[in-house]
């Protein structure tokens, strides 16, 4: 095991990372053999739109996990962004490019007031999580006074959104959304891993005291880390629209728990100092082939939930191992 970890290959992709590859290759394989339909190119394009708003939520949840927080309102906060940009383009008559920055900005707003509660007014981040995810709920249900909204289809007018999700060139449809998800993997790593932002995020999630002593602004980053999150949750928004169009009000925490999940599962810990994009885009695809898998199989969502909440700790308590093994 220690001479394949000592790969040089190995350990340029990483050995976790390359662990949970071969797990979605075998996925994979065992799906298409139960279900053969699952081999089919529109099964693929399913899973991937549902990887594509799942990956931007695990991506901004990365970030605030990094600094040993949580945020259990991502799913809600994208409903509620969905809800009041769809509003505003079918209800009010708003230019579709408005609406769509009407939906980050909402990200953007409610990941500033989470980031806000926990960096300086200290309120627990489980609380302010919670809290931030029934304000959210019930501001989308007011402001579409409790009806369910319905983004426009690619053929109507305004409905060119959807080719974000997925384009068609030459009659053949194009996973666009995976390029736009993995290009913003790609910022978010070097964001991580090789700017001032990352290196304190993760700095907190270590040891926030010292970080603190050392005379960094420990209420600035911690705080920036929950507007990332927010503004990635504003994006998942319209590509969960791109690819579902109507919203209901009062719905989207079933989401928390699969972003979370795909997040740890890719070696994001739980204990805060360490994270992965790649591991988390990787856990998310793990995820959207899991949901499709079993749909697939004619089983109902139910048993993803269920599968998902057994692999969140299954995770955790691993990363919580690997922890006791390294001190």
């Amino acid at each position: 095991m220690e001479s394949i970890k000592n790969n040089p290959l190995v350990k340029r992709i990483g050995f976790n990372r390359l662990v949970l590859i071969c797990v979605l290759i075998l996925m994979y394989a065992a799906f298409a053999i139960i279900s053969p339909t699952f081999l089919s190119y529109s099964r693929i394009l399913s899973a991937l739109s549902y990887a594509y708003f799942l990956g931007f939520l695990a991506l901004g949840v990365t970030f605030v996990i990094g600094t040993a927080g949580i945020d259990f309102s991502i799913g809600p906060v994208m409903f509620c962004a969905a809800l009041v940009s769809g509003q505003l383009l079918t209800k009010s008559g708003w230019p579709l490019i408005l609406c769509l920055i009407v939906s980050i900005v909402v990200g953007l707003l409610f990941g500033t007031l989470n980031g806000f509660l926990v960096a300086y007014c200290h309120v627990p981040p489980f609380i302010t999580s919670l809290a931030i995810m029934q304000i959210s709920k019930g501001l989308g249900s007011v402001f579409t006074k409790a009806q369910s909204v319905s983004w426009p289809q690619a053929t109507q007018k305004n409905g060119w959104y959807r080719y974000l999700v997925k384009a068609k060139i030459g009659g053949v449809e194009i996973p666009s959304g995976l390029i736009i998800l993995l290009i913003v993997a790609v910022i978010c790593s070097i964001i991580l891993n090789k700017t001032k932002v990352g290196r304190n995020i993760l700095c907190l999630g270590s040891n926030k005291e010292a970080v603190r002593l050392s005379g960094v602004n420990v209420k600035k980053w911690e705080m920036i880390a929950y507007i990332i999150c927010g503004v990635l949750a504003g994006i998942a928004a319209i590509f969960f629209v791109g690819a579902y169009t109507t919203i209901q009000p009062g719905l989207g925490d079933q989401y928390n728990n699969e972003a979370i999940a795909g997040c740890v599962m890719g070696g994001t810990s739980m204990a805060g100092g360490v994270a992965s994009i790649g591991g988390t885009v990787i856990g998310v695809m793990i995820i959207a082939l899991l949901q499709e898998g079993i749909l697939a199989m004619g089983f109902t969502k139910d048993y993803q939930l269920v599968i998902t909440s057994i692999i969140v700790i299954i995770a955790v308590y691993a990363d919580i191992l690997s922890r006791r093994r390294k001190n």
